[in-house]
């Protein structure tokens, strides 16, 4: 069976966006039902709806709509015949879907799973609950024990509870809270010698494209119970800010540095998760402390700012 419900707005390409595009079509194994006096859409059974390059799959959803702007109230009638698809749904337009059960969001290159999931048309905002919340690109994937968010015209995911993102070199950073920020892939692309070199065989490649596609990874913002791990060192802090590009992670509050038996302990730290050496920053006000085992063959990349707080 298939319900289609036509929404007025121009087409724009976004990761994960339900909110631009043309009709959204959703079909179901077990049926379809039309609530006209609650202008809800329920279908049930290996129910999916699609967008242009955006689909959802549960067990459930539930499409809740409206008149579109200046069109009449629509008037009772009987239940169109789905089978046949002659629902007279052009004066109508989604603004909530809900997924109930198996729930998977997913275009060619981002996906996101979770129990279920509330996409709010209007805000173009995604919220996910459940077991298991994940959402993967070709860049990283980010995981999260209680919500998981996903704003698509801000270009930002919002990951709560034990939130963890790793990337796809391996880099690791959790925290209580973890808001990760990407670029905007509706930038219109390069041009003249730009475009060509974009194009040369060394930066031409399907990860590349799959990258411009879906968004880089620009920057992510962790709070509460920060842990960083590097192949040697582990450091923790009450937030971070982690730049991917440079490799570079700002930790603040409590800070401490772990490599074997070696301890650091101040209010600022630098890890630099592409070579793996973490440092203290010091400053006049700040404190810090250390343990240093003279034997441990892992210190010899540990840095300790000098008295005073002044880096050499």
């Amino acid at each position: 069976m298939l319900f289609a419900l036509l929404l007025c707005s121009s087409a724009h390409a976004q990761q994960l966006d339900l909110s631009h595009g043309g009709p959204i079509a959703i079909t179901a194994k077990d049926g379809i039902e039309w609530r006209q006096e609650q202008r809800e859409v329920i279908a049930r059974g290996d129910a999916r709806a699609a967008r242009q390059d955006v689909t959802v799959t549960a067990d459930r959803l539930i499409a809740f709509y409206r008149p579109k702007n200046g069109a009449a109230p629509p008037t009772a009638k009987p239940a169109p015949n789905l089978m046949n698809q002659d629902a007279d749904t052009g004066g109508n337009e989604i603004f909530r879907l809900e997924a109930v059960g198996n729930v998977h969001i997913f275009t060619p290159t981002d996906q996101a799973w979770g129990d279920k999931a509330i996409y709010d048309i209007d805000q173009a905002v995604l919220v996910m609950t459940g077991h298991d919340l994940k959402l993967a690109t070709p860049s990283d994937i980010l995981t999260a024990r209680d919500t998981l968010e996903y704003w698509s015209q801000k270009h930002m995911a919002v990951a709560r509870g034990n939130a963890v993102v790793v990337t796809n070199d391996g880099r690791r950073l959790s925290a209580d809270t973890l808001v990760a920020y990407t670029t905007d892939t509706s930038q219109p692309p390069a041009t003249g010698a730009t475009q060509v070199a974009a194009k040369t065989p060394a930066a031409a490649n399907d990860s590349d494209d799959a990258l411009a596609a879906s968004g880089k990874l620009q920057k992510v913002e962790a709070f509460g119970n920060v842990v960083i791990r590097t192949a040697t060192d582990t450091a923790i802090g009450d937030r971070a800010v982690y730049v991917p590009d440079t490799g570079i992670a700002r930790l603040a509050g409590n800070v401490r540095i772990t490599r074997g038996q070696n301890q650091l302990n101040g209010t600022e730290a630098e890890v630099d998760m592409k070579t793996g050496i973490s440092r203290l920053i010091g400053d006049t006000g700040g404190h810090v402390q250390g343990l240093v085992v003279p034997n441990d063959t892992t210190n010899q990349q540990l840095s300790v700012p000098p008295p005073g707080g002044a880096q050499k």
